[in-house]
């Protein structure tokens, strides 16, 4: 099954369209998260919103799959060749071959949001013009994009709240491998909503008066971000021959709590073990963790445990959340792209917004962005639900 070729990849996040305002946000340590400033949500939060999504529009045969969700996969798609690259792979393998499998956690319940403040007088059927099938339906999502990009293949929807977008890879991965498919278009998208918004401060898990500290000893929570990360997953003998690969994934379901962590993360390390297990590597051989590090007290102090019970304080880690905020279903994809990113510059990113580090994490955390010699690096997403997802990405 292992490894797979990334032919391509693209992502959209708080800090813009395609690949190269996030690898120059990484590098000179800007983030993209602002205050929030959409109407009728909680006070004094920070969001990670993308520029001009409002603005995209989507191919005229496609309009009636208009939403925020599918208008990000839409910026996404026409980035960094992504479009061109499925087109590419359409044609060697064809069609009915390329499978699209996309994470999501709340497609496009905003569209149904909007529908439901314009009954009239507050009461009676939604609009005849909402369009659930299309737009707030889970599925509405790989269904536009195997429409948009004129592909056959199955498509399917994977929502495991945030291991949605990595989960989608793997099985993505497990597709090609029963011979089901010869590539696939992987990943997730997920937007900011009211239900996301005010779901997240019901919990009381929102970091207040400031951008999300992940790491940080006055961690006070999360700032949810909206983003896309998409990857074309191939055969090791097909695509562009300099590409990186993914070389193992693992995951597991603890089931510990509907929403707290196990407490010492003993699904984190299942996941990470099972990762290592299948790349064939110890250890040893990971030269970075990106840490799921969503700034929770009870998230970031479980992984630490975690990735020290795995890899001691010798292995370098880190929570890129303080750039794009918390994308939530597209999380997982998103940051397997850092990690990609990381790879190609050489880069361990230090977290952001962090001046003082928890006294008791035993992990070796970044503070500042580090230069490294990187060979394989380690993604990290865990979920409600005690979903627990790990991937390993790397070079031949």
């Amino acid at each position: 099954m292992w490894p797979l070729k990334i032919s391509a990849c693209t992502a959209a996040t708080a800090l813009g369209p395609g690949l190269a305002p996030l690898r120059k946000a990484l590098l000179a340590r800007q983030g993209g998260l602002r205050p929030c400033d959409l109407p009728g949500m909680p006070d004094g939060i920070w969001i990670g919103r993308v520029p001009g999504l409002e603005t995209v529009t989507l191919p005229a045969a496609l309009a009636g799959f208009a939403c925020r969700n599918n208008r990000l996969a839409e910026l996404a798609l026409g980035c960094d060749g992504f479009a061109g690259a499925v087109a590419a792979a359409r044609a060697r393998h064809g069609a009915d071959r390329i499978a699209v499998v996309l994470g999501t956690s709340t497609a496009g319940i905003e569209e149904t949001e909007q529908a439901w403040q314009q009954r009239e007088n507050g009461t009676g059927p939604l609009p005849a013009s909402f369009d659930y099938a299309r737009t707030h339906d889970l599925q509405a999502l790989p269904r536009y994009l195997r429409a948009r990009l004129g592909l056959r293949g199955p498509a399917l929807v994977v929502s495991t709240a945030c291991t949605s977008g990595v989960r989608a890879m793997t099985e993505a991965a497990a597709l090609i491998a029963a011979g089901v498919a010869d590539a696939a278009v992987a990943g997730g998208v997920d937007t900011l909503c009211r239900m996301t918004l005010h779901g997240f401060a019901s919990l009381e898990l929102l970091s207040r008066g400031g951008p999300t500290r992940p790491c940080a000893a006055d961690r006070d929570g999360i700032s949810i971000g909206e983003g896309a990360g998409l990857v074309l997953l191939e055969r090791e003998g097909d695509g562009p021959a300099d590409a990186p690969l993914l070389l193992g994934a693992g995951a597991s379901s603890d089931g510990h709590h509907m929403s707290s962590p196990h407490p010492e993360g003993l699904g984190a390390v299942a996941a990470m073990r099972a990762a290592l297990d299948s790349a064939g590597l110890a250890p040893g051989g990971i030269d970075y963790v990106n840490l799921h590090g969503t700034g929770t007290r009870a998230n970031d102090a479980m992984e630490d445990r975690a990735v020290h019970q795995v890899f001691g304080s010798f292995v370098p880690c880190s929570s890129t959340k303080g750039w794009t905020g918390h994308t939530l279903g597209a999380s997982g994809a998103v940051e397997a792209i850092i990690a990609l990113l990381c790879l190609e510059e050489g880069l361990v990113p230090g977290c952001l917004n962090l001046t003082e580090l928890d006294a008791e994490f035993r992990a070796d955390v970044a503070m500042e962005n580090r230069p490294a010699a990187l060979r394989r690096v380690m993604s990290n997403s865990f979920g409600f639900g005690g979903s627990n997802c790990s991937l390993v990405l790397g070079r031949a």
